[in-house]
């Protein structure tokens, strides 16, 4: 019975650490920034895996309008491609972070690795922006002690978020806007994409149209 009861406490605490490395919110590992405290008037936006031609122009376009800033969280390789779009979000004064050169899950990455791919990430940012980010977004969410560590290390500070769009599969703006809505109290950071990492050129229209309508929902 002893060893059953063992054999149990392991798997669960296995099960556990497996969710608090990927889980936006889990704090198991270190600290991460996932939000002000419930109730805060203030929201932040934040979008990942660009930049991304046209939606990532688009989604400037919408911020603009607004009079809105967001956090981009790019990619490097993408970053090499469309250094334009980065000095134009960089310009428009919205805040360009660090989401890796290729966008691996880093939970399974060496720590040799994991400093390369944010130290490519780094430099095809400075090389567009002029500036050296100091946020960081693991891909997929993915981190463990060494990656927050190698990130701090790098002057970086990680984010994550605590409301989630799941606008990857979205079919609708409508079901992106009312997910983020069931989800927010108040000082949230919320996670959206105006990229994807699979490849160039990811459809990310609802989303544009989803952001449009929250801002005008929100920022009164």
């Amino acid at each position: 019975m002893l060893g059953s009861i063992l054999t149990g406490a392991v798997a669960a605490s296995a099960v556990a650490a497996g969710y608090q490395s990927m889980a936006p919110t889990g704090q198991w590992y270190g600290r991460t920034f996932i939000g002000l405290p419930p109730g805060t008037r203030q929201l932040a936006l934040t979008f990942d895996d660009g930049p991304n031609d046209p939606h990532t122009l688009r989604l400037l376009e919408t911020l603009a309008k607004h009079n809105v800033h967001a956090t981009f969280f790019l990619i490097g390789r993408y970053v090499q491609q469309l250094s334009q779009i980065v000095r134009d979000i960089s310009n428009a004064g919205h805040i360009v972070g660090n989401h890796t050169f290729t966008h691996p899950l880093l939970t399974f990455k060496s720590e040799t690795e994991i400093r390369q791919q944010l130290l490519r990430c780094q430099k095809e940012l400075e090389d567009a922006t002029g500036q050296r980010p100091t946020l960081f977004r693991p891909p997929f969410g993915g981190r463990r002690p060494a990656v927050l560590r190698i990130a701090r290390e790098l002057g970086l500070q990680p984010i994550m978020w605590n409301v989630s769009g799941r606008d990857w599969n979205a079919g609708s703006a409508s079901t992106i806007e009312q997910g983020i809505a069931r989800q927010i109290s108040g000082g949230d950071v919320i996670l959206l994409h105006d990229g994807g990492h699979k490849h160039m050129g990811a459809d990310r229209s609802h989303t544009v149209l989803a952001t449009d309508r929250l801002i005008g929902r929100y920022n009164s």
